[in-house]
């Protein structure tokens, strides 16, 4: 089984970027259990690291590693797409195939 380092870039603490770590934190440890890095990146204090990622809006998340690289640009309230752009892809009975 594959890790995953995953890249999430946010502007500030606001609900919206809360939400969007909750809520990806969440579907990593449901999915993912111990197999995955985190790195939240605000672009407010690192803006030349969402230069080198080419980062437009926020959020974003960037899955770095299996490769190849994914992304997702939004608040990352569907369930379903985020875990599809992530390759963890389920099944019907909810098992990641």
């Amino acid at each position: 089984m594959d890790n995953y380092i995953l890249k999430l870039y946010i502007t500030g603490r606001t609900l919206r970027t809360e939400r969007a770590i909750f809520t990806l934190q969440r579907l990593c440890d449901e999915n993912l259990k111990e197999r995955y890095e985190l790195l939240i990146i605000d672009v407010l204090e690192k803006p030349h690291l969402a230069e080198m990622d080419k980062v437009l809006a926020t959020p974003t998340l960037i899955r770095e590693l299996p490769l190849p690289r994914r992304r997702i640009i939004g608040d990352l309230s569907d369930t379903q797409k985020v875990l599809s752009a992530l390759g963890l892809d389920t099944d019907s009975a909810g098992e990641i195939v």
